[in-house]
């Protein structure tokens, strides 16, 4: 499992929110047959327009992330869903031997069309616009919830 993400971050509180939840995940993950976990980070473009920055930011991206993975990219025009949806999404991705499930994270431009439309799945945590810092941490989160729901572990009451 990786994450991509554009945007370095530094020791913000969300950082370290996602580090904790990324870290349960890590722990959690191989004991359902996930044995990886990494994170993959681009610079933000500094090009003049929103639409060239996100084509430039898809490009720093393309160059590091694995190239058979299972691209779910996080984007406002994404599905919702319920935590027991997305983890029904991770246990198909596992049963069917998904090379690397590959979360990505765009920029603050998003992420350029093209970029969208090479992911076999798109998600929202809902139609507002959150901070990139946070949804990294809300996305560590659901995936470690994702786990727990797998696992049949109490974190995820019902």
């Amino acid at each position: 499992m990786t994450l991509a993400a554009v945007g370095r971050a530094r020791d913000e509180p969300e950082t370290v929110l996602f580090k904790q939840y990324w870290q349960r995940a890590e722990a959690l993950g191989p004991r359902l047959g996930f044995t990886t976990f990494s994170t993959l980070i681009a610079n933000t473009s500094r090009r003049a327009t929103a639409e060239a920055r996100a084509l430039d930011e898809a490009e720093r991206l393309t160059r590091k992330v694995p190239i058979a993975s299972h691209r779910i990219v996080c984007d406002e025009r994404g599905r919702s869903m319920t935590s027991d949806a997305f983890a029904a999404i991770l246990a198909q991705l596992r049963d069917s031997r998904a090379p690397d499930v590959l979360f990505v994270i765009g920029g603050p431009d998003g992420l350029s069309p093209s970029f969208r439309t090479s992911a076999q799945h798109l998600i929202a945590f809902g139609c507002q616009t959150w901070p990139h810092l946070l949804v990294r941490a809300m996305l560590a989160e659901q995936i470690y919830r994702g786990l727990t729901i797998l696992s049949g572990h109490p974190y995820h009451r019902r």
